[in-house]
């Protein structure tokens, strides 16, 4: 089992680990740091059934912990579910002192940390991670976030965990697609850093080769050295955003018609958003055509109706990230060459969803 702490400040992460849950310092840390606290575990359905035993009976210390079940699903992750555990909360007399642990993918680790983050000005919470994506993106870089309609994490809050714990063995549960759910951010993590890693994380043989904490630790590491150098997004954190302007329009779209993964979305994102810098010049051709025959490949195109350009484009026009009315997104110079703060026309987003539509 390998510790890695990338740094002890107040506004990142005290202690990142990778390996057995088992074998690593979260036991301790329970002990030392939270032995006279309450303890709410946060699962859905899924990581109630088949995570949550194996936690508890690892962990003597976890016997007495309230579990908190959230339904699964980004269409549940609302304020009318997070105002059911604030009373739950309050019924359970949860104080500053005590401690929230997440245990679940994306939503969990997003709705968990925003639950706890505001509770009583802030409650200490643990992220462990269960699906590929929480591991690699969701659960990393202390953005919390819960839904507003169709606008993606439009409430929330940056609010670092005490802990990340990350154990790919919890991912020997998931089906193939929500492991290529995770790959979508492994790969946007090395499209916007480094073009041999995104060339050798694309010809994996299969998807279960993902299972592998060398390459979960790698993209962790990505994400975590940009988030270090602007922990609150005021400049370079924005490359992390590459395929999430448009693609966080197209899961906001589909999400009360046919929900899509969010891995799946941001693919797609990335598609259009590298065909819109290939258009401007800035992207070459050959570099387009590389980043579109590995995205199409690996994932399943997302069906969409030309009648939805318009309501998809007002979705962007909404995007958190955008500034004076403009669409902020990032676009790639080049394979590792990220652009933030390019602004989009809608006239541009229209082309690029036109290409996708007709592939």
């Amino acid at each position: 089992m390998s510790v890695t702490t990338f740094s002890k400040n107040d506004n990142v992460y005290p202690l990142i680990e990778f390996g057995s849950i088992t074998a690593s310092s979260f036991e301790k840390m329970l002990v030392s740091r939270y032995s006279q606290s309450k303890i709410v575990i946060m699962v859905d359905e899924n990581t109630h059934d088949y995570c949550l035993e194996y936690l508890i009976t690892s962990f003597d210390v976890l016997k007495q912990a309230e579990v908190m079940l959230l339904p699964a699903g980004e269409e549940n992750k609302v304020m009318e579910v997070c105002f059911q555990v604030w009373e739950a909360m309050s019924e359970y007399q949860i104080g500053r002192k005590d401690l929230v642990i997440n245990l679940g993918g994306g939503v969990v680790t997003d709705m968990g940390g925003f639950i706890a983050s505001v509770f009583k000005r802030g409650v200490e919470f643990i992220n462990i991670p269960t699906s590929l994506l929480g591991m690699v993106d969701a659960s990393v870089g202390g953005k919390t976030g819960i839904d507003l309609g169709a606008y993606k994490n439009q409430i929330g809050t940056i609010t670092q965990p005490i802990a990340v714990l990350i154990d790919p063995g919890f991912l020997s549960t998931l089906p193939e697609e929500e492991l290529l759910n995770g790959y979508a951010e492994m790969l946007k993590h090395t499209l916007i850093t480094d073009r041999d890693k995104f060339i050798q994380l694309s010809n994996l043989e299969g998807i279960e080769d993902l299972i592998n904490v060398e390459l979960i630790k790698q993209s962790v590491t990505i994400k975590n050295d940009i988030v270090l150098s602007d922990p609150f997004e005021k400049g370079i954190r924005k490359v992390l955003n590459f395929g999430h302007t448009i693609g966080h329009a197209i899961e906001g779209y589909l999400l009360p018609i046919e929900p899509v993964p969010h891995g799946l979305a941001v693919a797609a994102g990335m598609l259009i958003e590298s065909f819109i810098g290939s258009e401007r010049g800035i992207l070459s051709k050959d570099e387009f055509i590389l980043i579109e025959e590995v995205l199409i490949s690996r994932f399943p195109k997302i069906e969409i109706d030309k009648s939805a350009l318009k309501e998809i484009i007002q979705l962007c026009l909404q995007d958190k990230k955008n500034e004076a009315n403009k669409i902020s997104c990032t676009l790639l110079n080049g394979i590792g060459k990220p652009l933030f703060d390019q602004f989009l026309t809608i006239e541009e987003i229209e082309k690029g969803l036109s290409y996708y539509i007709e592939l």
